[in-house]
């Protein structure tokens, strides 16, 4: 069979941003916690009134919802009185709404595997430790410090006064070659910024 990438001969480059967007959409993480939570308290709260109006009907109320007290202020608020509540109760179920749409920040940055079938990824964390003693085996190199940005990896060390910018170039060559031989995808640049430690 022939796919689009054998007929066209530039499309190959895509390989990359395809394995790309499918461990994002693997990689992302679940809104589990909202959701257990939300799903806790709505039943919770379901089962408290289900109880309540069933130990109504059989002539013993349990009292945990104040059946009596909610018709009687219904009976007395009109709606204009509810709109605050409504908007209120409004704004929460599209705030949940929200939650479940929008998937959350990753702790995950894909790497690129051979099997497009296998997703792996190497925690944000441990990437930047890794990017970090990368740039400090660098001569000259004092400390390091590593920012995984949107679309760059911005690395800070920091030296002596008589260092040189060639420095700034064997550490961005050094965080390149790590990230190289990790094997991730869309990290982006390598920024290299040079702070002077004062003497």
């Amino acid at each position: 069979m022939t796919t689009l990438q054998q007929i066209l001969p530039g499309a190959a480059v895509t390989t990359q941003h395809t394995g790309l967007r499918r461990a994002g959409r693997a990689l992302r993480p679940a809104r589990t916690l909202p959701g257990a939570l939300v799903a806790v308290a709505l039943a919770a709260a379901s089962g408290a009134t289900a109880a309540e109006v069933v130990s109504g009907l059989l002539g013993a109320p349990l009292g945990w919802v104040p059946v009596n007290e909610a018709v009687e202020l219904a009976g007395k608020t009109t709606w204009p009185e509810l709109s605050a509540a409504a908007l209120m109760v409004a704004g929460a179920g599209a705030l949940m709404l929200l939650l479940a749409i929008v998937p959350g920040r990753s702790t995950l940055v894909p790497v690129e595997t051979s099997d497009p079938l296998i997703v792996i990824g190497i925690t944000r964390s441990g990437l930047r430790r890794t990017l970090r003693a990368a740039a400090q085996q660098v001569a000259g190199v004092d400390k390091a410090r590593v920012r995984l940005r949107m679309r760059t990896i911005e690395v800070t060390v920091m030296t002596g006064a008589e260092n040189s910018g060639a420095m700034l170039r064997q550490v961005g060559t050094a965080v390149g070659d790590r990230l190289a031989g990790v094997g991730t995808l869309g990290t982006g640049e390598v920024v290299v910024r040079l702070r002077r430690r004062s003497v």
